[in-house]
C-alpha cells in the first residue's frame, strides 16, 4: 500500500534546527543550594516515569488484535520523540512559564529552553537543578497522550494521531497543568491539590478518551476484541507499576519522609484495587483474569495520583478499592453501550482520576503534607473538598469541550479514520508496512 509525500513535518523539524543556531540556551550563570541525595532520587524518578510510557505501549499492544499492534504500541512510544521536542521549543513555557490569567504560561518565558539550564530554583523543587525539575515534568507530558490511544486504538490514521497529539498538549494538557501546578494557577489558587497528576494526566486524557470515542464511533469490526498477547499486558502492567514509583514518590521532589509515604499509598492503593477487582468479580459469578488484575492494579494507581502525598496509608486502601470497584461497573456499562472505546481508558483513567480527585478532597490532611492548608472531609472540613467538586467539574468540561474542537480540527485537516479497506488489514500493514 502506497503513502503519500509528507514534506512539511520534515520542513518544521528543520525550522527548529534552525532556531537552535540562534537560541543556544547558554547555562546561566549563578550559585545554586542543591541537594545531592535529592538529585540523584529525581534522576532515578525521572527514568523511572519515562519507562511507564513503553510499558503503556505492551500493556494496550497486548490487548488488541495481532494486526494492530505494532502500530498500537508505536502510537505511545512516538509520543516520546514528539513531546520532547515540544517541551524544549515552548511547551515547558506554556506549562511552567510566566502566568497568563492563571490558565496558560508565556511561551516566550523559556523559548527554546532559554535559562532554565542554570536557571534560578523552582519554588516547589527548591534543593534540585531548574533543568532536572523541566526533564522530570516532561516525562508526564509525554504519557498523557499516550494514554489516550487505546480509546481510538485499531481505526486511527498515524499521521493525524501524531498531528491530534501535538493540539491535544498545546490546549488540553498546557492549560490544565498550568491551572493545576503553577503556584499562579487558576485550580491552584481555588486550592485544588494534585500530587502527581489525577487531573493533568489522567483526567485530561480519560475525558479526551472519552470525546475521541464518541467522536470516531464503532470501529467497523467492532464486536468485540481478541487480545494478541496477554503476556504483554502483565509485561507492561509491571513497567507501569515500576515506573509508577517515580510517578509518585518523585513528586516530593527530593529524598525525603514525603516521598517515602506516597511510595507507601502507591503501594497498597494500588494492590487493593488489583484485589477489589477479580473479587467483585469473583462476588458476581466470574472468573479472575490476568487482564482484570492487571487493569484493577493500573485503576488504583491511577485513583491514588492525586492523593499520594497528601493522605494516610489506610485511606488508600480506601480509594485503591473504591475506584476500582466504581471503574469496573463503569467497564460493564462501557461494554453494553455503543460507545467504543477501545480499552477502556475513560472507565480506568478517567472515571479513576475522577475518584482520586474527589477522594482525595475527603481525606487529604496536613498531619502527611503541610502544603493541605485545610483537611478533607473526614476531617470535618468542608472547604478542600468542595474545591475538589468545582474543580473538577471544570476540568471536565474544558477538556470535554477542547477534545471535540481538536479532534474536528485535526480531522478537517488530514482525515482520522483508516478506512475500513485499512482497518479490515490491520494498522500495522496499512500504516506502517510491517507485521509481527
Amino acid at each position: 500500500m502506497k503513502s503519500r509525500k509528507s514534506t512539511i513535518p520534515f520542513v518544521l523539524l528543520s525550522l527548529i534546527v534552525l532556531l537552535a543556531l540562534f537560541y543556544p540556551g547558554i547555562p546561566n550563570e549563578g550559585s545554586h543550594d542543591f541537594d545531592s541525595a535529592d538529585i540523584a532520587w529525581m534522576l532515578t524518578s525521572t527514568a523511572l516515569v519515562l519507562i511507564m510510557t513503553p510499558g503503556l505501549a505492551f500493556f494496550y499492544g497486548g490487548m488488541v488484535k495481532k494486526k494492530n499492534v505494532i502500530s498500537t504500541m508505536l502510537q505511545s512510544f512516538i509520543c516520546m520523540a514528539v513531546v520532547a521536542v515540544i517541551w524544549v521549543v515552548f511547551g515547558f513555557s506554556l506549562v511552567f512559564g510566566e502566568s497568563v490569567g492563571g490558565v496558560i504560561g508565556n511561551p516566550t518565558t523559556y523559548f527554546m529552553f532559554d535559562g532554565v539550564i542554570g536557571g534560578p530554583n523552582w519554588p516547589g523543587a527548591p534543593t534540585i537543578p531548574f533543568v532536572l525539575f523541566a526533564m522530570y515534568q516532561l516525562k508526564f507530558a509525554i504519557i498523557a497522550p499516550a494514554l489516550i490511544t487505546g480509546a481510538f486504538a485499531e481505526r486511527i490514521r498515524f499521521t493525524s494521531y501524531v498531528l491530534f497529539l501535538c493540539l491535544f498538549f498545546v490546549f488540553i494538557y498546557a492549560p490544565l497543568a498550568h491551572a493545576t501546578w503553577h503556584p499562579d494557577g487558576l485550580l491552584a489558587g481555588m486550592g485544588v491539590l494534585d500530587f502527581a497528576g489525577g487531573t493533568v494526566v489522567h483526567m485530561s486524557a480519560g475525558v479526551t478518551a472519552l470525546a475521541s470515542a464518541l467522536y470516531l464511533k464503532q470501529g467497523y469490526a467492532n464486536g468485540g476484541h481478541d487480545p494478541a498477547r496477554i503476556s504483554y499486558v502483565i509485561l507492561g502492567t509491571g513497567f507501569l507499576w515500576f515506573g509508577w514509583f517515580g510517578f509518585n514518590a518523585g513528586s516530593a521532589f527530593g529524598a525525603t519522609e514525603l516521598a517515602a509515604t506516597a511510595v507507601a499509598t502507591t503501594s497498597t492503593a494500588s494492590g487493593a484495587a488489583a484485589l477489589a477487582w477479580i473479587f467483585f468479580d469473583a462476588a458476581r459469578g466470574k472468573k479472575p483474569t490476568a487482564m482484570g488484575v492487571c487493569i484493577g492494579v493500573v485503576v488504583g494507581l491511577v485513583a491514588i495520583t492525586p492523593a499520594a502525598g497528601f493522605v494516610t496509608v489506610p485511606h488508600s486502601l480506601i480509594i485503591g478499592v473504591v475506584a476500582s470497584i466504581i471503574s469496573r461497573l463503569v467497564v460493564e456499562w462501557r461494554t453494553h453501550s455503543r460507545v467504543d472505546d477501545t480499552l477502556d481508558v475513560f472507565p480506568s483513567h478517567g472515571v479513576g482520576g475522577m475518584v482520586g480527585m474527589l477522594l482525595t478532597g475527603v481525606f487529604a490532611t496536613k498531619t502527611i503534607n503541610g502544603v493541605v492548608t485545610t483537611d478533607g472531609l473526614f476531617f470535618g472540613e468542608t472547604g478542600l473538598f468542595f474545591a475538589h467538586v468545582i474543580g473538577l467539574i471544570g476540568a471536565v468540561i474544558f477538556t470535554l469541550v477542547m477534545a471535540f474542537v481538536i479532534l474536528k480540527i485535526t480531522d478537517l485537516i488530514t482525515k482520522l479514520r483508516v478506512s475500513p479497506e485499512e482497518e479490515e488489514i490491520g494498522l500495522d500493514i496499512s500504516q506502517h508496512g510491517e507485521k509481527l
